[in-house]
């Protein structure tokens, strides 16, 4: 229960009311190499991942107590603990949304995830997922996976996914395994939204075992900004400009330590300014 940079974190999302994650996992050709999928699986792969950000297991109530009473067969003391997972009606519907509209503007097909086979709170979100599809969005397809399922179907077909949206951890935990695909974590932007507040971050968290070196890599910042210009201000030649620029300097075989491999000249690897003077020279 120390304080950690994730609580701060959860605390950001909830006091800005930013209930919609979206997390774009696309294949940039130069990168194919880095992805331990083989290459005919992953390519064509362009999904977006739509996740609920602040209800769920993380805003649940939880308690970790010494029971004094025992339970079980031998009624043994010891540590319970508890997390409970809890959504309303309104909080699924408003992420529902969030994932068709995106769907409409892509290929026009969203895949539930859930674990409706075990879970009360997956049922209610699999009949409201499907009640806003029917009634609002009857353009859209609309396909119900089971998270596990889920999880192995991203690494067996990516490519034949689209909009992906789920309840928040299972999207924590998806989204990080789709990070795989493209080879890197260091390469997924994210963008965080409320209905009058958006905060763009890179996916792949805090990294203080390299802080001070210069090495990170700054692409995954850089194509959050990309997402800031898309999606809060609408300025899309701007946003193609960035996506071009990153994409040109990786063609050109410019990498960061967690994008070289055993094929990348030494000469062509770069750190954290020097990625980022690259992008900008092709601006």
């Amino acid at each position: 229960g120390a304080p950690r940079p994730e609580a701060g974190l959860l605390g950001i999302r909830k006091g800005l009311g930013l209930y919609t994650n979206l997390r774009p996992v696309q294949i940039f050709d130069a990168l194919a190499g880095a992805s331990t999928l083989k290459p005919e699986v992953i390519e064509g792969v362009d999904l977006m991942i739509v996740r609920e950000l602040t209800g769920g297991l993380y805003f649940g109530k939880r308690e970790r107590f010494y029971d004094e009473e025992g339970a079980g067969i031998d009624g043994a003391k010891g540590q319970r603990a508890y997390d409970t997972l809890e959504y309303r009606e309104y909080e699924v519907e408003r992420i529902a949304r969030q994932a068709f509209e995106a769907a409409r503007k892509r290929r026009g097909k969203v895949t539930s995830v859930d674990k409706a086979n075990v879970l009360e709170t997956s049922r209610m979100w699999r009949e409201i997922v499907h009640r806003i599809g029917e009634q609002e969005y009857p353009d859209v397809q609309i396909e119900d996976l089971l998270v596990d399922n889920t999880a192995m179907q991203l690494i067996n077909r990516p490519a034949d996914f689209d909009v992906v949206v789920t309840e928040n951890m299972f999207g924590d935990i998806l989204s990080d395994e789709a990070a795989q695909i493209t080879g890197s974590l260091g390469m997924l932007a994210s963008a965080s939204l409320g209905d009058s507040t958006a905060l763009y971050e890179p996916s792949h968290g805090s990294a203080p075992d390299i802080a001070g070196k210069g090495i990170a890599n700054p692409l995954a910042q850089i194509l959050s900004v990309e997402m800031m210009l898309r999606y809060s201000f609408g300025m899309n030649e701007a946003a193609d400009d960035i996506r071009r620029a990153v994409t040109e300097v990786l063609d050109e075989g410019w990498r960061t330590g967690d994008l070289k491999d055993a094929a990348t000249p030494a000469d062509k690897v770069v750190g954290c300014a020097g990625m980022g003077d690259l992008v900008v020279s092709h601006l």
